[in-house]
């Protein structure tokens, strides 16, 4: 299966332009977030949450195949130690089937492929709120921007005199409109840190997308190079298509018969291999009759020979004739 950390690759490079633009803006990016630092800070919160999010997602993807390469190579009767997240109920249902003999009903996979899909769109909806989030606090500040502003001006024009001097009211007017300004750059700045912290994050989530999308697919093709079709799924849906029931029943006759057919050739492997053993023991027994023999010959002939031996030798070799033989009768029962 591909891997998902070269995604990560693309969303760091793409993070790492934006730091760089970011640096260049530094004096009207830091002069935009000082006219309402509430807002803004809250929206660079909301953006940093989301940076991490996007990021736990391709790792966590990545974790599920490097479990999916382990559980290819590992033996039945030892499982991969990491346990999966996403794909938990595949897991449990695998567990203890033969990686070369890995069989599943259409029904099952169908079930197992439609839990995955769902706990992928499922991860992703945090990414997706937090992309709807900074669009909302953006607009929310610029909302209360423009209440701001809008209540300034009306202050100004209701503290207007047309019998005042002219002189006195400008300068009036111009310290007035301090506050409505102020409001207008509240409004624009949080539209600025929240429509562009949204499209760097809705940028991350398309990647993750994308990568769990790879994911999905490569384990839909895996799964249906594991799928059995039945003679129920093969019919379809008309009239002659088998009951449910009917069909369930079939494929666990189908596994029984097929962790039978197993059984036995393991019985008939064991069984061959003790043949082999037991006609190596008898092979070594023969060979140690023959020599036994042999010696029980030579022992003969020199106690026939060793006139001169002492009766104690002559008794030793006797001894030991005699235990030879009864060790190879008793090899031979």
């Amino acid at each position: 299966m591909s891997q998902p950390i070269r995604v990560l690759f693309w969303m760091l490079g793409f993070l790492a332009v934006v730091a760089a633009g970011a640096a260049l803006l530094i004096v009207p990016l830091g002069a935009a977030f000082a006219a309402t630092p509430v807002f803004n800070g809250l929206i660079l919160l909301v953006f940093a949450v989301g940076i991490a999010v996007n990021i736990r997602q391709v790792l966590r993807l990545q974790g599920e195949v490097r479990w999916i390469e382990a559980f290819r190579r590992s033996p039945a009767d030892r499982p991969p130690a990491e346990a999966p997240v996403l794909l938990a109920p595949m897991a449990k249902l695998l567990a203890g089937r033969e990686r070369s003999q890995l069989a599943l009903s259409p029904a099952s996979s169908r079930t197992l492929l439609d839990t995955i899909y769902l706990r992928l769109e499922e991860q992703r909806d945090l990414s997706r709120y937090l992309v709807g989030l900074l669009i909302f606090l953006g607009l929310l500040g610029t909302f209360w921007g423009l209440l701001r502003t809008i209540a300034s001006v009306s202050d100004i024009i209701a503290g207007l005199s047309a019998g005042s001097d002219a002189q006195a009211m400008f300068e009036a007017l111009k310290a007035q409109l301090r506050e409505p300004l102020s409001g207008m750059a509240t409004s624009f700045s949080t539209s600025l840190f929240g429509l562009a912290g949204s499209l760097i994050i809705g940028f991350l989530d398309l990647q993750s997308g994308r990568a769990a999308n790879r994911f999905y697919n490569e384990l839909e093709e895996w799964l249906a190079g594991s799928t059995r079709l039945s003679s129920g799924s093969l019919g379809g849906e008309g009239e002659g298509s088998v009951p449910a029931y009917v069909q369930a029943l079939l494929e666990q006759t189908a596994d029984g018969l097929e962790r039978m057919q197993r059984a036995l050739v393991d019985s008939e492997r064991e069984r061959r291999l003790g043949t082999e053993q037991l006609g190596e023991l008898n092979a070594q027994l023969a060979r140690l009759a023959e020599s036994q023999v042999e010696l029980k010959a030579a022992l003969k002939s020199m106690a026939q020979q060793g006139g001169g031996m002492s009766e104690d030798l002559r008794a030793e070799f006797r001894l030991l004739s005699r235990t030879l033989a009864a060790a190879v009768d008793g090899k031979r029962q």
